[in-house]
C-alpha cells in the first residue's frame, strides 16, 4: 500500500498555512487595549481641565482618545469572545520575523534618539529615514539595490523630507526642535 501524498489527505493544512491564534490570545489583545485606555485616563486626569476659549480644555484630546480606545478594546473582546476574529483577513507577510531589516531600522531610530541633540533634527532624521528604508528594502529582498548609489538617494530623499518639516515648525509654527546652529535654518 502507497504512503498518500501530504495534499492528498482531506482537511490538511499546507505547511505554510498560518495558524489562527486562540481566541484566548484575542481576547488578551482587547484587554490589553482597554488597560492602554486607562493608561491614556489616568495620564488626563494629571492635565489640568481649565476650559479655553472653545469651552474645551487641554485634557479634552487625552480623554476623547482614551474612551475611543477603551471602545476598541471593549469591541475586540467582545468580537473574541463571540467566536473570534471571523473577519480576519490573512496577516501575510513572513511566517518568522527577519532580524537584519529589524536592526536596520531599530538602528535608525535608536541613532535618530541619541543624536538629534547633537546633530540637530535634520541630520538625525535623515539618517533616521536612511537606515530604515535600507532596512525596509532588505526585508522585501532588494539587498541588490543596496549600492552606494542607493544609500545616497535615501539620504537626499531623508534631507528633502526633514529640512522642510524642521523649517515649517521652527519658522513657521515658532516650535523650538533641535538643530546644528542657532540660527533656525539647519
Amino acid at each position: 500500500m502507497s504512503e498518500l501524498a501530504p495534499s492528498s489527505v482531506p482537511n490538511a493544512a499546507p505547511e505554510d498555512a498560518r495558524s489562527v491564534p486562540s481566541p484566548f490570545w484575542q481576547a488578551a489583545v482587547g484587554v490589553a487595549v482597554i488597560l492602554v485606555a486607562a493608561g491614556m485616563a489616568l495620564g488626563a486626569l494629571q492635565i489640568p481641565g481649565d476650559a479655553g476659549y472653545g469651552g474645551v480644555g487641554p485634557n479634552f484630546l487625552p480623554w476623547a482618545c482614551a474612551a475611543v480606545l477603551g471602545l476598541c478594546g471593549v469591541l475586540l473582546v467582545r468580537e473574541a469572545l463571540t467566536g473570534g476574529y471571523r473577519q480576519a483577513a490573512d496577516p501575510g507577510g513572513e511566517p518568522r520575523a527577519q532580524l537584519v531589516p529589524f536592526a536596520w531600522v531599530t538602528a535608525g531610530l535608536l541613532l535618530n534618539a541619541a543624536l538629534i541633540v547633537q546633530l540637530g533634527f535634520i541630520i538625525g532624521c535623515t539618517l533616521c529615514y536612511a537606515l530604515a528604508v535600507q532596512g525596509l528594502r532588505r526585508a522585501n529582498g532588494q539587498t541588490g539595490r543596496l549600492a552606494p548609489r542607493a544609500l545616497a538617494v535615501d539620504l537626499f530623499t531623508g534631507l528633502a523630507i526633514s529640512a522642510p518639516v524642521f523649517w515649517l515648525f521652527t519658522q513657521f509654527l515658532a516650535i523650538n526642535l533641535p538643530g546644528l546652529t542657532n540660527t533656525g535654518w539647519l
